[in-house]
């Protein structure tokens, strides 16, 4: 006969795993909306009425400093016109978003659509930011 005293247990205290969990969960709320924006920051020089297509676009930013990004990879100018025109080829109905910061030179911007242009690219818009719309950072 055996007491009650020598009885083994068999609960499983599952405590500290939920804290990990509720830890892991908190963590990945956080970190995942983080994830999804471009750390890219460009000034847009700003429009009353635009169009908006809801096609996907060959994006190429300009940043402040001059600094050239083709879909997000930042390029070197002198590598941007093989890379725009392997997504041009990819993609030829696509139109190529030139999205440059208001205070980069003009020229810049003619060079990268004269690029652009000379790898195959034949439909081009310039991105602007509206009176309504807010900057992303």
């Amino acid at each position: 006969m055996k007491n009650k005293k020598n009885r083994l247990v068999a609960d499983i205290n599952i405590t500290p795993f939920t804290d990990v969990v509720l830890v892991l969960l908190i963590i990945f709320m956080i970190t995942t909306p983080m994830l999804s924006q471009h750390g890219i920051k460009v000034n847009l020089p700003k429009a009353e009425n635009t169009e908006q297509d809801d096609k996907k676009n060959i994006e190429v930013l300009i940043d402040k400093d001059g600094f050239i990004y083709l879909d997000g990879l930042q390029l070197h100018s002198k590598y941007f016109e093989e890379a725009i025109k392997n997504a041009v080829l990819q993609h030829p109905d696509r139109a190529v978003v030139v999205k440059g910061d208001k205070n980069i030179k003009y020229e810049l911007v003619v060079q990268v659509m004269d690029q652009a242009r000379k790898a195959g690219a034949s439909k081009f818009a310039l991105a602007v930011e509206t009176a309504g719309q807010k900057r992303s950072k």
